[in-house]
C-alpha cells in the first residue's frame, strides 16, 4: 500500500466530514495531556474558520498550565453541559479508542457520524470516518496537515496549538518522534510568529508548589526489579490528599524512573480511586511498552504508554512486574 496515497484519501475524506456536517461536538481523551488539549483547540480554530458551529468538551477539566491556549474558546467540562443535547456530528482527537473518550460519549446522538483523529499506532478504527497518521509525532502534527489541505492560513494562535502539542509530545523535541518534519513546521511556526521558548517555560519548565512536594514524596517510593532494569514510583490517594496535588500535577513525574541509567522500563503507578490503578509505562528503546499495555487493555506508543489495574497499589505493582520482566531481552 502506497502509505502516502492512503493519508491523502484520508484528509479528503476528513475535509469532506466536516464541510458536510455542522454544529460539532469536539472531544478529546480524558485527563488531557499537552497534544490532546492543543488539538481541541485547534480544531475549533479550524472550525471557526469554516464557519462552523460547535462545542469543545471534555470529561473533565483542561488542565491549568494549558490555560494560556484557550484564547477565544472555552472547553466545556461535561457536568457543565445539558445531557440531554445530542449530536450527530463528533469530532474525537487524539483517542486511541472509543473508552478514551468517557462519559463524554453519553451525549452522542445513536445516529452519530464520528470523525476519529489521532497518531497512536493502537487506535482501534472506531468511528464512521478516520483521519489515522501513525507516524505522526503528535495529533496536532495531522491537524497541521488538515489544515493546509482545506487551504486554511494558519494564525500565530493556531501555530500555537500545533507547536504546543508537537512540544510536549516530542518531549521538548527530545524524543525520537522529532522528525525532520516535525522541525520543520517547529520552525514555521517559530517564522510564523510563535514564541516557542515562552511556550515551552509555561509546559515544560514551571512547577507548582504542591507538584514539587508530591515529587518529592514520589522519589521516595523509587523501586526497582530485574537488576534495575525496572524501576518504578507509586503515588496513593492519601499522597496527593496530604500534598494537595491534582491529577495533572503527576505529568512528567514517570521520567523520573524511566532516566536512570540502566533502566529499561520505568513505571508510574497512580491510585485513582480505591481499587483502580493507572500505570503510566515509558521504554528506553528496547521493550515494546504498548504491546504490554494493550494486553491490559490499554495502549499507546512504543515507548510511551498507558493502562489501569484493579486491585491495590502492590498488587498493581507485582502484576506489572511479571508483565514487563518477562519482555525483558
Amino acid at each position: 500500500m502506497n502509505h502516502a496515497t492512503e493519508y491523502d484519501r484520508q484528509l479528503a475524506l476528513a475535509a469532506a466530514f466536516i464541510e458536510q456536517h455542522d454544529d460539532f461536538l469536539v472531544v478529546s481523551h480524558i485527563q488531557p495531556d499537552g497534544d490532546a488539549a492543543s488539538s481541541t483547540y485547534a480544531t475549533g480554530w479550524m472550525l471557526t474558520q469554516l464557519g462552523k458551529s460547535f462545542t469543545l468538551i471534555n470529561e473533565g477539566a483542561m488542565p491549568s498550565k494549558f490555560s494560556f491556549l484557550k484564547q477565544s474558546e472555552t472547553c466545556l467540562e461535561l457536568k457543565d453541559h445539558p445531557s440531554d443535547r445530542l449530536y450527530k456530528a463528533v469530532i474525537s482527537v487524539d483517542c486511541a479508542d472509543f473508552s478514551r473518550i468517557g462519559r463524554v460519549s453519553t451525549l452522542f446522538d445513536e445516529d452519530v457520524q464520528l470523525l476519529n483523529i489521532d497518531h497512536h499506532p493502537t487506535n482501534d478504527y472506531f468511528g464512521t470516518c478516520h483521519l489515522l497518521k501513525f507516524d505522526a509525532a503528535a495529533t496536532v502534527q495531522i491537524l497541521y496537515d488538515l489544515a493546509l489541505y482545506m487551504k486554511l492560513k494558519p494564525t500565530v494562535t493556531f501555530g500555537e496549538y500545533i507547536y504546543t502539542g508537537l512540544l510536549t509530545d516530542t518531549g521538548g523535541f527530545r524524543y525520537s518522534n522529532a522528525s525532520p518534519e516535525v522541525l520543520q513546521i517547529g520552525a514555521s511556526l517559530l517564522a510564523l510568529g510563535v514564541q516557542g521558548s515562552d511556550i515551552a517555560e509555561q509546559v515544560l519548565e514551571r512547577m507548582t508548589y504542591p507538584q514539587i512536594v508530591l515529587l518529592q514524596k514520589a522519589l521516595s517510593t523509587l523501586s526497582f526489579a530485574y537488576d534495575r532494569r525496572i524501576a518504578w514510583l507509586a503515588v496513593s490517594l492519601d499522597d496527593l490528599a496530604l500534598t494537595g496535588a491534582s491529577s495533572e500535577d503527576l505529568d512528567g513525574l514517570v521520567n523520573y524512573p524511566r532516566n536512570v541509567e540502566g533502566v529499561e522500563v520505568g513505571m508510574l503507578f497512580k491510585e485513582k480511586a480505591p481499587g483502580v490503578i493507572k500505570v503510566s509505562l515509558r521504554s528506553s528503546g528496547h521493550v515494546d511498552v504498548a504491546a504490554i499495555a494493550q494486553s491490559i487493555g490499554g495502549g499507546g506508543h512504543v515507548r510511551a504508554s498507558g493502562c489501569t489495574v484493579y486491585g491495590t497499589l502492590e498488587d498493581a505493582v507485582v502484576k506489572m512486574i511479571q508483565e514487563v520482566g518477562s519482555k525483558l531481552i
